[in-house]
């Protein structure tokens, strides 16, 4: 299997132990694959795209497709970035994007195509699932409230294979904490209250840890709980997955 690694711009600026460690859980799960990191890589163009300006990151696009189309998968431990590119690149390319089709986010990509039967991972704590939009309505990492279908998750169902965790949900368990990219920008004020929303919740069940697949809406989570003076911790899935 020949696999592109896709490390986001802010994962790259502010969460770079995410990158190395999803690298480093690809290598230990697939030891048979090339997992290649092409240094010319940027960012998706999220940021611009939603700001209003698709057609500026054109070229953004075609950078990503000239750098990740000849592989067999792409994964990215974003799934803001890896929906955005799946879902947005066809809609504003001028021609068919190869790479957006096999683009996955890190979740989808072992809970749907490695399928480990189990990991060496131990984290003794509790910890609460933060489910992001775009990865609940996008990708199907987990079944959206508002339709009525079996409930599932694939955050819960790979962090079942870590030792000694306990995992529980919030209430209201795909609502939006916020963030929203621009959104969070144009409107501090309503985001904020929407996150702190959000932050009780998950504070309200008892849990030690905040994890998720997006490290964007855990650190609006994080700098709600930092300001607000809420003692909960975070950690990108990852983390926990690699928590050997």
């Amino acid at each position: 299997m020949n696999i592109g690694l896709f490390i986001p711009c802010y994962v790259d600026a502010l969460y770079p132990q995410v990158g190395v460690l999803t690298y480093r859980l690809l290598r230990k799960l697939l030891p048979e694959s090339h997992i290649d990191y092409p240094l010319e890589q940027t960012c998706c163009g999220q940021p611009m795209g939603n700001a209003g300006f698709q057609k500026l990151s054109n070229g953004l696009v075609e950078k990503y497709d000239k750098l990740f189309s000849a592989f067999d998968y792409v994964v990215s431990p974003s799934a803001s970035c890896a929906a955005y590119v799946r879902t947005f690149y066809p809609l504003t390319y001028r021609h068919p994007c190869k790479a957006a089709s096999h683009t996955m986010d890190l979740v989808e990509f072992l809970h749907d195509v490695v399928r480990p039967a189990s990991l060496p991972a131990r984290f003794p704590y509790t910890v609460s699932l933060h489910n992001s939009c775009h990865g609940v309505r996008e990708l199907g990492l987990s079944s959206p409230s508002e339709k009525v279908v079996e409930r599932y998750s694939k955050m819960r169902s790979l962090l079942s294979l870590v030792s000694d965790i306990h995992i529980v949900e919030p209430e209201r368990p795909d609502e939006c904490c916020g963030f929203g990219g621009m959104f969070s920008i144009e409107e501090p004020h309503v985001s904020a209250c929407m996150g702190m929303d959000k932050l009780e919740r998950h504070i309200q069940t008892g849990a030690d840890f905040i994890t998720g697949p997006d490290s964007s809406c855990l650190m609006h989570l994080q700098g709600l709980a930092m300001k607000s003076g809420k003692q909960i911790q975070f950690k990108h899935i990852v983390e926990i997955l690699t928590a050997f």
